[in-house]
């Protein structure tokens, strides 16, 4: 039987049963990096279908709900991850968009090791932090989403930037081991790995490593945020009840593993 064949109780059903899934009413949910980009996006995305977003990041956001955070700190982390859940009493799901670029158009033998730690502290150690310091509420809940944003360089490697490709390839392989611990919790963790995206952080990268990256994307155009948003949003709603540990690809078809 086909969609259009289909009794119309049934259709109907079928959309609550899903609007229902996807809506984030009643649910408290932290986005990092949210004030702008990809961040920015997911927050607006999230907060329109019901949810009371947090909107985390280092730059004061001036919204309501918005905290200042330093990804690289793990006291800044667990001080506003405890603030949160003295206001409120449960986090429903995490949204970590923040990150930097670090160094780009430069061999790896000419990074300084300073700014390559700087990299992997706030894209890698800080994602883990976020995750240990929310994880003991949504285990306590039996419930939650965390959803960290990686990049299609942690799967493929851009060339001269070594630090992010490393952050974000460890990054992917720390949810996947994650995912196993807590499979039975009713948490799932996943992550997403955007190509080139039209945001501000690619502002900082070389016109040079822009274009590289741009030729390898069949589509053949950067991405927008709220195409990534649309993703985030699936990952962090109870609709994604059975995927854990993944990374889900948005790269106009750069990688398609």
């Amino acid at each position: 039987m086909t969609a259009k064949h289909m009794p119309l109780a049934y259709t109907d059903t079928m959309t609550r049963m899903t609007t229902e899934l996807t809506s984030f009413t009643g649910q408290n949910v932290l986005v990092t990096g949210a004030a702008s980009g990809i961040g920015a996006a997911a927050a607006d995305l999230i907060e329109s279908k019901g949810g009371r977003v947090f909107r985390l990041d280092i730059q004061d956001i001036g919204k309501a709900n918005s905290k200042k955070i330093d990804m690289g700190s793990p006291e800044s982390i667990s001080s506003v991850v405890k603030e949160i859940l003295k206001e409120v009493g449960q986090i429903h799901a995490v949204v970590n968009s923040a990150g930097i670029a670090g160094p780009t158009s430069i061999n790896t033998e000419d990074v300084k090791w300073a700014d390559f730690l700087k990299t992997i502290q706030i894209d890698l150690f800080g994602s883990i932090w976020l995750t240990q310091a929310v994880l003991p509420i949504m285990k306590q809940q039996k419930y939650g989403r965390i959803v960290h944003v990686a990049s299609i360089a942690g799967k493929e490697g851009n060339p001269g930037m070594s630090p992010y490709n490393t952050a974000k390839a460890g990054l992917i392989g720390y949810v996947k081991g994650v995912a196993k611990e807590i499979a039975t919790s009713g948490i799932t963790i996943n992550a997403i790995a955007p190509a080139v995206i039209r945001t501000p952080i690619n502002e900082t990268v070389s016109e040079e490593i822009q274009k590289y990256m741009v030729s390898r994307i069949p589509v053949g155009r950067l991405g927008e945020p709220n195409e990534v948003a649309e993703l985030i949003a699936f990952a962090a709603s109870r609709a994604c009840s059975f995927t854990t540990g993944f990374t889900f690809d948005i790269s106009g078809g750069r990688a398609t593993y």
